[in-house]
């Protein structure tokens, strides 16, 4: 199996765009490219998507442990294909200053991925061979294949960074200099870059992206590269933890049919929970509560993911059908699951701000949100569950990640709350909204964190069908 690990030493040193224009110049070559992105990240492998046309897996040591990730990373991969893994923040950045648990090199420990290091090198010469040097000897366990260096002024301030390399760390071998091009930027906002649904890459971007890469990166040594697990992959296979569908269930008439939102809107949503969904006997069904007059006919069950709701307000506020039919769908106790962006929706609105028109929304939940000029939650989130629900038994543990700018109203306290939250073992309060069939919270979980999760939902599905 051939591929890499692009990691950096801190957030902002490009490692998204050497992603996606080794990624483009690879696909146009005729390579077929299996991306991954370390982390909770939704908005980088919507890119990777684009540049691809294959789903990019999200890979996370502490939110679904080892063993998913290193599966999932099996499943998801072949040897005919480049397998490319875009890391998250600094190469060692995770949980805690002493374990790899949650960081980009946990990743590559577990997959036995080399790792390339993308060097801002703005500014710098003889000291990005320290930097460089530093970050090879600072793990026995991770290996670092090379280097590449990005915001390059000239081509002699290549040339000093290729030499201060081979001089000062030899065994690190410099793959190329991508020169400063302010047009390679991608646009940001609130929640970091602004989504490929948003900013759809133009093929003439995807090409520029391609022949930069083209021109500056060794891409025969990059994908020359091969892993080098502690442990060995065995042969390919499903998670063994799913029960065998009964006859017929998956597919045909006699399908658990869940409606999945997916647009603009909603777009945030890990493609391991639709795997794991389809795996358990589900069969999806995508709508566009923006688009969308109405729920697809014949479901079983609602999947609300999280996304942008606040951005396109208004147009969710006019679609009076998809509100009324949602809200129908849960007076009937059909299992309704909702997280961040998709539970906004199921409030009773946004109120109105300076920049945020008001809007109403489906009105579920007896409580209005409104936008924040500042964050208002980020990280990692494991909740255990207090009572029985759509995706679990009382005393299940979860996990996931939070990450908004937006803060609802004081909920009453007659309405269930299911989930007791707590971060790094510290308890935060009770979370997880239920009204009947319905369970809504601001946490994205990764369904990988426990099998079940898939498993009885689809299953609260079939006992309300």
């Amino acid at each position: 199996m051939n591929g890499f690990l692009i990691a950096a030493p801190q957030s902002g040193s490009g490692k998204t765009t050497v992603s996606l224009a080794i990624m483009a110049a690879l696909a146009r070559r005729g390579a077929t490219v299996a991306p991954f992105k370390c982390g909770p990240d939704f908005i980088d492998p919507g890119y990777h998507r684009a540049v691809t046309g294959r789903s990019s897996i999200n890979l996370d040591g502490w939110m679904c442990g080892e063993e998913f990730v290193r599966n999932t990373f099996l499943v998801h991969t072949d040897d005919q294909a480049v397998a490319v893994i875009e890391g998250a923040m600094g190469l060692f950045d995770g949980l805690g200053a002493s374990s790899r648990e949650g960081s980009s090199a946990q990743i590559a420990a577990l997959t036995g991925a080399p790792v390339v290091l993308v060097v801002n090198a703005r500014g710098m010469a003889a000291s990005a061979a320290a930097l460089v040097k530093g970050f090879a000897g600072f793990d026995p366990q991770i290996r670092m294949a090379g280097v590449i260096f990005n915001n390059v002024g000239s081509e002699q301030h290549g040339e000093l960074l290729r030499e201060a390399v081979a001089t000062h760390c030899p065994e690190v071998l410099c793959f190329g200099c991508i020169p400063r091009d302010e047009s390679l930027g991608i646009p940001s906002r609130h929640l970091g870059l602004v989504t490929a649904e948003d900013n759809p890459l133009t093929v003439e971007f995807i090409a520029k992206l391609a022949d930069i890469a083209e021109r500056c990166l060794d891409l025969e040594g990059l994908s020359g590269l091969g892993f080098n697990p502690a442990q060995p992959f065995t042969k390919k296979e499903e998670d063994n933890a799913f029960p065998p569908l009964p006859e017929g269930e998956g597919r045909g008439e006699a399908a658990i049919r869940i409606a999945v939102a997916r647009d603009p809107a909603f777009c945030f949503m890990y493609e391991d929970n639709l795997r794991l969904l389809k795996q358990a006997g589900a069969q999806l069904t995508f709508f566009s509560p923006l688009n969308d007059a109405t729920l697809p006919a014949g479901i079983h069950g609602i999947y609300l993911p999280g996304g942008y709701p606040e951005l396109y307000a208004e147009a969710l506020h006019d679609n009076v059908g998809m509100k009324e039919g949602i809200r129908a769908a849960i007076a009937a106790d059909m299992p309704v699951y909702a997280e961040c962006g998709g539970f906004v929706y199921l409030t009773e609105g946004i109120d109105g701000s300076d920049n945020q028109p008001s809007a109403d929304f489906a009105g579920v939940f007896p409580v209005r949100c409104r936008m924040l000029s500042r964050r208002k939650a980020l990280g990692y989130r494991q909740a255990e569950l207090t009572e029985n629900v759509i995706i679990g038994e009382q005393g299940a543990v979860v996990r996931g990640h939070e990450f908004h700018y937006s803060e609802i109203g004081t909920m009453t306290e007659e309405l269930r709350r299911c989930y007791e939250v707590s971060r790094r073992g510290v308890v935060l309060g009770r979370e997880g909204f239920r009204i009947r069939n319905c369970l809504a919270s601001y946490i994205h979980l990764h369904f990988g964190s426990n099998p079940h999760i898939a498993v009885m939902f689809v299953a609260a599905c079939r006992a309300t069908r």
